[in-house]
Formats: C-alpha cells, structure tokens, sequence
C-alpha cells in the first residue's frame, strides 16, 4: 500500500491490528519488527505473514517513541572528497535502510576543542541513536571519552587503533603504503617521491612511514618528500617542487587520488610522459582514477564494506544485539596505466 500526497494514513493497519490477526500480543509484534531473538520460529512466521497480507507498514515516529529511540544515525566527518563520502554514505545506507534506520550527514570542525563539542551538539540537537565516526575526527584527543561521558554510541573509522571506542574499523594504510613502494621498486624505479598528507593526520603519516619503510630495504633508492592537504591544489604545488629537483624522481606517490590527479596534470602542462618518463599512484582506489586518462593505479580502500560494518556494529550496540564478527578492511593496489618500467635513461631533465 503506498501513500499518497496528501492522503491520510487513519484508515491504515496498525499494531494493534497485526496483534489480534495474529493472536499475540502488541509486544511480541513489536519484537518481530525489532528482528529480536525473543520470539519462537512458528509465532514469528504468522506474525509476519499477518503484516504481509494487511499491508502493515510500522510508523517511524510511533516506533521511536515507544522504544525511546529515534531510529536515526549520525555520519559525522571532516573530509572535502565527495567521491569517498559518497562511497561510505552508500555503504551506511545500504545496510541501514534493510534495519529501519535513516542517515544524518554532519561536517565538524578538526579542532579538538571545536571538534568535540561540535559532536556532541549535533548528537544532542538531533537526538541520533548513534554515531559513525570518519577519520580524522575519530582521532580528535578526547573525544572518544566525551561521547562516552554523554552516553552517544559510535563507531570509528581508522587506521590505528584509538583508545576509548568500543568500536573501530581499522584499515592498514602503513601496509598499503608500503606496497605502493614494492610495487614502483618493482618497476625498476629507484628515484622515488611522495606527496604526504597532512601531518597531523594519522592515515597520511601511516601511508609516508609504509612507504618509507618499503623504500629503505632497498639501498638504492632514494625519497624526495613534499606536503599537501589532500586537495588538487595542493597536489599540483607539491608535482612542481618535486619536478624541480635537480634529481627529478621517475615515480611520485600522492597519497591520494585528489592530490594525484594534480601531479598528471602538472606532468601533462610540462610534456612529461606518464608513465613513460614518470609514473604515479594514488591512495583511495575512487571513481576518480577510471575518469582519469591515462587511469590511475592506486590503493584500493573498501568504502563501502568499511562504512557498512561500522553501521552493522553499531545498530548492534543501540540494539543490545551481541557484536557482529571483527571487520579488517584489506587495501591492495590497483595497477592501472599510469604506472610503468623506470625509463633508462635517469638522467635530469
């Protein structure tokens, strides 16, 4: 039965109508509608046929007050790239709307004291049942504490493990770092670069330190460093200094796909071959690197399954459900075109 504009839902089954089709009580409808585990296989299947053929769709908002919930989540963030908010917000929603649930995207503040205070505002303000946490406001000091001090639910996303959350989704970032290393030393590469993030970001210093690592096993090789915030600008900023170097690198690792993106186009401005004279990597694996031409090799993340298992975790939590199994997320490389054989000759250009 699907609403109209306008038309009025009086006549419309309620719980009440279920409950006596079905011959339970209101309550025990009610736990088959939570999906609770209270209820025997044979009762949950008439009920559930009762809400089939009387074309029962729960209220929102009578559920919620009944069960002092409001069956809302919040995604909060502090991140500029579209195509990865995008990713995690799909992944939130894929998982929540099969659980009654609606998404609350709110933007913070990085600043500890302006961050945490943001948080629980927002928290308090739309009275969400819990928060998904994205890096780097899951690394804001303190805030774990704070939330748990306002009893807020939440769940981060990370790349360390962060003290004070009940629930983290980790991703190795210092192992894919590393072999975007392996993977340009494969390639014969010996003079390197990469284009860092933030330094007070614990993903981009994750990535730099794999990277760097990787890089020093093998005795000829060499780093030039440069920083940049994540942004196209930036990237193209930190192509220019690199490309300046009296030794030019061969291979620039940008440790995202944004800021990679301004490194081809400063190579494409300057008649650099990509990847005949340079190659390049990214660090996200989004939309973006397919839209790019040549197509861009970078770490793949799982967005997706990532900003999934945080939901997943947390309605388990709201619910008093046992947690679901731990989720590691693996990053691998994707080669794609921008990335080849060191040239021969490494002599400056």
């Amino acid at each position: 039965m699907q609403d109209r504009p306008g038309k009025s839902r009086e006549n419309d089954p309620t719980i009440e109508d279920v409950a006596a089709a079905a011959g339970v009580s209101i309550r025990t409808v009610s736990r088959v509608l939570n999906k609770s585990p209270k209820v025997n296989a044979e009762t949950r299947s008439r009920i559930e046929a009762e809400i089939e053929r009387l074309h029962f769709r729960p209220s929102l908002r009578a559920r919620a007050f009944a069960m002092r919930r409001s069956f809302l989540i919040g995604l909060v963030h502090n991140d500029r790239n579209a195509l990865v908010l995008d990713s995690i917000q799909r992944g939130i929603v894929e998982l929540t709307a099969a659980r009654g649930y609606e998404l609350i995207v709110h933007p913070t503040p990085l600043e500890a004291g302006a961050a945490i205070g943001d948080v629980i505002g927002f928290a308090e303000r739309s009275r969400v049942d819990g928060l998904v946490i994205l890096p780097p406001v899951s690394g804001v000091a303190g805030l774990a504490a704070a939330l748990d001090a306002a009893q807020v639910p939440a769940v981060a996303l990370s790349s360390v493990p962060i003290e004070g959350f009940a629930g983290v989704i980790l991703s190795d970032e210092r192992a894919a770092g590393a072999q975007v290393a392996r993977h340009l030393l494969d390639l014969g590469h010996r003079r390197l670069a990469i284009i860092n993030g933030p330094a007070d970001t614990a993903s981009a210093m994750e990535r730099r330190a794999g990277f760097l690592e990787e890089a020093a096993r093998q005795a000829d090789a060499s780093v030039a460093e440069a920083f940049g915030d994540y942004a196209f600008e930036s990237g193209g900023k930190a192509a220019h200094l690199l490309l300046d170097l009296a030794q030019r690198p061969t291979a620039i690792f940008a440790a995202n796909d944004i800021m990679a993106a301004g490194v081809l186009k400063v190579a494409a401005n300057r008649g650099i071959d990509v990847p005949a004279d340079l190659s390049v990597v990214g660090f996200d694996g989004s939309l973006l690197t397919r839209m790019l031409t040549p197509a861009l090799t970078s770490v793949l993340r799982p967005f997706g399954a990532m900003a999934a298992a945080a939901a997943d975790q947390l309605i388990a939590r709201i619910e008093g459900m046992p947690p679901p199994a731990p989720f590691h997320a693996t990053l691998h490389i994707l080669p794609a075109e921008t990335t080849g054989p060191a040239p021969r000759c490494e002599a400056t250009a």
